[in-house]
């Protein structure tokens, strides 16, 4: 009866934690899948000059053209984070954060770099489920009952940024191929 016990404690315990913590879950969560975005904008206010020299010289446009690409990035991902973590127009802060991403992609030439390519879809993964928890569903016949119609645009992008973010996990993996490559000693 002991484990019993201690297994009906544990239980009690993990109740009470999430009915004190369940109005916050949400919020941390949205954090969590910006704080790549966040991160980013933030450093690109503190290392201005580094990463403005860094687009001239690769891309030779310029420092006007250089400053204006950092301030666009640093601005879009502040004002999109702040949107996000805020709940208003997350659909459109969603769609400038993925504008972020495909001009990063392109500007740091990281297209061709798979481990970078990997992580940034990885954070499309996680916009899309921003995206996901920000679209409203019809209502249904009974209300919180889920009808088994059809699937909705929402469960598919549910499925498609979980699908992403585990790239993110993949980009850890790493393999040493010396093992499969030595020749076999008689």
């Amino acid at each position: 009866m002991g484990q019993n016990d201690l297994m009906g404690t544990a239980e009690d315990f993990a109740d009470q934690f999430l009915r004190v913590t369940k109005q916050y879950l949400p919020h941390v969560a949205r954090l969590c899948l910006i704080s790549t975005f966040l991160e980013d904008g933030i450093r690109m206010w503190f290392q201005w000059s580094e990463q403005r020299d860094y687009i001239d010289t690769t891309w030779n446009c310029g420092y006007l053209l250089a400053s204006s690409f950092v301030f666009l990035n640093l601005l879009g991902q502040l004002t999109g984070c702040v949107l996000v973590l805020s709940r208003n127009f997350v659909q459109y802060a969603c769609f400038g954060l993925f504008g972020i991403i495909a001009l990063q992609t392109i500007a740091y030439s990281i297209l061709w770099d798979l481990k970078f390519l990997m992580r940034n879809l990885a954070l499309g993964g996680g916009l899309l489920l921003l995206l996901a928890e920000s679209r409203s569903e019809g209502k249904s016949m009974f209300a919180g009952v889920p009808t088994m119609r059809e699937s909705s645009p929402k469960q598919y992008m549910q499925l498609g940024g979980r699908v992403l973010l585990v790239l993110m996990f993949m980009t850890l993996l790493h393999f040493d191929a010396s093992f499969f490559s030595q020749p076999s000693q008689q």
